[in-house]
């Protein structure tokens, strides 16, 4: 096989341009520019208006976010045949292992963020996908619950994934109206996939990493071609009623940080900072018992887990989910393995918490990689837990200088626990917790994993998060 496969001539704007397509680069040349095929979501060749078309996203700048571009080449009648291989032969291998025209339910939330989703959704999300041929279900949501009442209620067979125009919260009702549907194990295999208009964004942060996380046309490209990867989930157990979790749960500074800053969504991601350095000045300890089933504390050896485990993605999504067999129709979230008052295998924190942050995926926002050796599906919950004895306010801004890449992680003031369940029983009435971003009641609960059990999209079958080891601890 060539490198240059394909190959054809069209009048670009008036001027003639050569079209290269590379079997061994999997890119296609058009013109001075070359893109890789990944990048190109639709091609096509109209004979009766002679027109090449193509459309790709791509950087205008080297560090900027990608933008489309549509392409219309005039074709000569003595070219018309290699154009039409042209055009079958790019999209045959842009959409190599991958489902083209995907059918989207596309959930916008309004609210999100700034409150600039219905817009950003418009102008960039919504000509991407429609370039790239997927199939639209819009809906805005109106209120909170939206999201989870639509979700509970999908027709699985209709769509090929679920999208989130939003920040964190939307995927958290998402997957609990999935949890609650009629064939739940069904519905928790249809893929979601984030694309960032929220204050937070960490889940989009997690799959396509720290360039891309804030890029709603990267999260577009990811949707029309990225693959499904099973992750764990949580499920928390409060005052009976069961919820799942896919992200993260705070308490003490984290959760005032978070909630305590609701009414400053106006600001973006900056309001986290500003929730930082106002905890600070109260420096208070979150006055519960927090307990745990440890599996590991040893951080190096997690650190060498992370390193030592590559990729994988799971599988291309489906075409159509098949009918729920006997099993599925009967099943159900599973029940907690282990009672609030179960003693044995638990270990009480014994001193006063600044903070304790548990959950799933590194980043939980763009300027915090609170779990960096997080893994998709190692069947744990990692979980950050800060003292108030062994840490200053000034030790507290120092160490958060470097939080975006993960260095609290090294801390020896900073716990960091992999656990197959935790639980925290508050020893007052005041006080914040949170889940995905969402307010819960401030009373006893208990975390347990959900292996396996939610589906997400992923261009390359893990997380994505630059974590390095320190020179002192090699």
């Amino acid at each position: 096989m060539s490198d240059t496969e394909v190959d054809t001539e069209a009048s670009v704007a008036g001027k003639p341009t050569k079209y290269c397509l590379s079997s061994s680069a999997l890119t296609i040349t058009i013109g001075n520019q070359t893109v890789p095929l990944r990048n190109v979501i639709a091609a096509s060749y109209h004979p009766n208006a002679r027109l090449l078309k193509v459309a790709y996203v791509t950087r205008r700048k080297t560090k900027g976010c990608l933008s489309l571009v549509q392409l219309d080449g005039q074709v000569e009648d003595a070219q018309a045949d290699s154009a039409n291989n042209m055009a079958k032969t790019t999209l045959e291998w842009a959409y190599k292992g991958v489902k083209p025209n995907r059918r989207l339910k596309v959930l916008v939330n309004p609210h999100g963020g700034v409150g600039k989703a219905v817009a950003i959704f418009n102008k960039s999300i919504e000509p991407v996908l429609r370039a790239a041929g997927c199939i639209l279900d819009i809906v805005h949501t109106k209120k909170h619950g939206d999201a989870y009442d639509i979700a509970k209620s999908l027709p699985l067979e209709n769509y090929d994934a679920v999208v989130s125009v939003s920040g964190d919260g939307l995927v958290h009702e998402i997957l609990n109206g999935f949890a609650n549907h009629a064939y739940p194990r069904k519905a928790l295999r249809v893929p979601v996939a984030p694309v960032p208009t929220g204050s937070g964004n960490g889940l989009s942060l997690n799959l396509l990493g720290p360039d891309d996380g804030f890029d709603v046309i990267a999260a577009s490209l990811n949707v029309i071609k990225g693959s499904s990867m099973s992750v764990d989930v949580f499920s928390i157990m409060q005052g009976g009623k069961q919820t799942i979790s896919y992200m993260s749960q705070a308490l003490g500074l984290m959760a005032d940080l978070d909630l305590g800053t609701e009414d400053l969504r106006w600001m973006g991601d900056s309001r986290f900072v500003y929730g930082l350095l106002r905890g600070l000045i109260k420096f208070k300890a979150c006055d519960v018992q927090f307990s745990f089933k440890a599996v590991e504390k040893d951080k190096k050896k997690m650190f060498d887990t992370l390193r030592s485990r590559p990729p994988k993605v799971d599988a291309e999504l489906a075409h159509q989910l098949p009918e729920p067999t006997e099993e599925e129709e009967n099943w159900a979230l599973p029940e907690p393995k282990t009672s609030l008052d179960e003693t044995e295998g638990w270990t009480t924190f014994p001193e006063p918490l600044l903070f304790l942050y548990a959950g799933k995926g590194p980043y939980v926002g763009r300027d915090f990689m609170a779990f960096p050796v997080s893994l998709p599906d190692d069947g744990l919950i990692d979980i950050m837990a800060q003292s108030t004895k062994s840490i200053t306010r000034t030790d507290v801004i120092a160490s958060f200088g470097g939080a975006a890449n993960g260095d609290l992680y090294w801390k020896d003031s900073t716990r960091y626990i992999k656990a197959e369940a935790y639980r925290v029983k508050p020893l007052s009435k005041k006080g914040f917790l949170s889940i995905d971003g969402e307010a819960y009641p401030f009373e006893d609960f208990q975390v347990e994993v959900l292996p396996k059990l939610a589906t997400l999209i992923s261009s390359c079958g893990s997380y994505i998060a630059p974590f390095h080891e320190p020179a002192s601890k090699k």
